[in-house]
């Protein structure tokens, strides 16, 4: 008996676990009709970027070596081109990579 219960009852408590996440899973996985679409690719040492909804716009953006940079800009974050989303539309950013796994954020 007490091997019944040392395996329902964890059990039991994973099932509590696991469908409210589950739920939230797919609520996140749901895509609405986005205004526009921005695919980000990572590159060993820079991003590239597509916008493809209106028309297909593509380009590089690099990190600002430190000679190029004015004192208020952050080393290592600023770049030359810079990225623009609008706000308060709905979009959908498509990140992937081109070489090894790559952290796209928007600050």
């Amino acid at each position: 008996t007490i091997e019944l219960i040392w395996t329902v009852m964890p059990a039991i408590t994973l099932i509590f676990i696991a469908l409210p996440s589950l739920r939230l899973l797919y609520m996140i996985d749901e895509i609405n009709n986005p205004s526009i679409t921005l695919k980000v690719i990572g590159h060993q040492w820079y991003w590239s970027y597509e916008y493809s909804d209106f028309s297909n716009t593509e380009f590089d953006s690099y990190m600002k070596p430190v000679n190029e940079m004015n004192k208020n800009e952050i080393r290592l974050l600023d770049v030359d081109n810079r990225t623009v989303i609008p706000m308060n539309t709905q979009a959908r950013v498509v990140v992937t990579a081109a070489d090894v796994l790559h952290s796209w954020a928007v600050p």
